[in-house]
């Protein structure tokens, strides 16, 4: 986004004179990006942590927070590796300035690169699997380290405590979110099952239902993955009074794979009593597996956890 010369000038002006000190992530428009370098942790390995706030974040208001997995993914396209981004700051920021949602701070998580899988498969997942079968995998596939349960206790144990204590936050968790796409909206599922007295929001886009696992999701006739984690969701979803859910996906892409296995999903969330309440699913025909569509549709699910309408 570019600036005329007179509204940067007065925009710093402003800046300098609030006897506050000039901020190098300082973003005038779309917020402040603060990054947590190295955080540390005895769960994962460590990574860099992105706080985004909007412009005029004061320690006078409580915010909620979404934790979003991929985090590299979220702001500056000039920087990912296929030059897209969610463009979470603008989307935040303009929906902010609407009042479409209450006050938020969004928290970055960027994925481990080799070990994307090994974090964003359900640890139940690799457990109701044949003994052979989960050994051959972890030794193949995630180089004997299984992180989806330490992931979780990361983000529960170690980053939210941070954050909360760092920040001006709401602490409950009906103003704790969890969000992201493909393998990052089946985590995100699965932090809202394994700890829903912590998240009590999650986004699900273009969720990789079929968790291909390389060399299993092939053997469909052997072992049917979506299956193992549908049956986790009938025993493990949290109540419905208490819990908002987001799905969506495309139809273009590996989006085209996703719509039997989400209608089998949705069902199940009509037998675990949830309603247009508390649960929305929606397809948006023509659009791929990218940034570049989840950032247009990013408004939706963000309105529907974090909408002011209803709360």
């Amino acid at each position: 986004m570019k600036f005329n010369r007179l509204k940067l000038c007065c925009l710093l002006f402003l800046h300098l004179n609030s006897n506050a000190q000039m901020d190098p992530h300082l973003e005038y428009i779309k917020g402040r990006i603060l990054q947590i370098d190295s955080f540390p942790s005895t769960f994962i390995d460590p990574r860099h942590i992105s706080v985004w706030l909007p412009a005029d974040y004061t320690d006078l208001k409580k915010y909620a927070v979404i934790y979003m997995h991929d985090g590299q993914m979220l702001y500056d396209s000039a920087s990912t590796w296929n030059q897209q981004s969610w463009k979470v700051d603008e989307t935040m920021t303009r929906l902010l300035q609407e009042n479409t949602i209450r006050d938020a701070i969004v928290v970055g998580i960027p994925n481990n690169g080799p070990y994307r899988w090994a974090e964003y498969l359900p640890q139940a997942i690799l457990d109701s699997l044949p003994a052979d079968t989960r050994e051959q995998l972890t030794k193949t596939w995630f180089a004997n380290r299984p992180l989806g349960d330490q992931y979780l206790k990361f983000i529960v144990h170690e980053l939210k405590p941070y954050i909360d204590s760092t920040y001006s936050t709401l602490t409950d968790a009906a103003n704790t979110c969890t969000m992201g796409s493909s393998m990052g909206g089946i985590i995100s599922l699965y932090a809202l099952c394994e700890y829903p007295a912590v998240f009590g929001n999650a986004a699900c886009l273009s969720t990789h239902w079929p968790l291909g696992i390389p060399g299993i999701m092939m053997q469909k006739n052997i072992i049917d993955i979506p299956a193992i984690f549908r049956h986790y969701l009938g025993t493990h979803l949290p109540s419905s009074a208490h819990h908002r859910i987001y799905f969506d996906h495309g139809t273009e892409g590996l989006d085209a794979f996703y719509k039997p296995h989400q209608d089998l999903v949705d069902a199940l969330m009509i037998q675990k009593g949830y309603t247009a309440q508390n649960w929305i699913t929606k397809e948006f025909p023509g659009e791929d597996h990218s940034e570049h569509a989840w950032a247009k549709r990013l408004h939706i699910p963000l309105t529907f956890l974090l909408g002011n309408s209803d709360r």
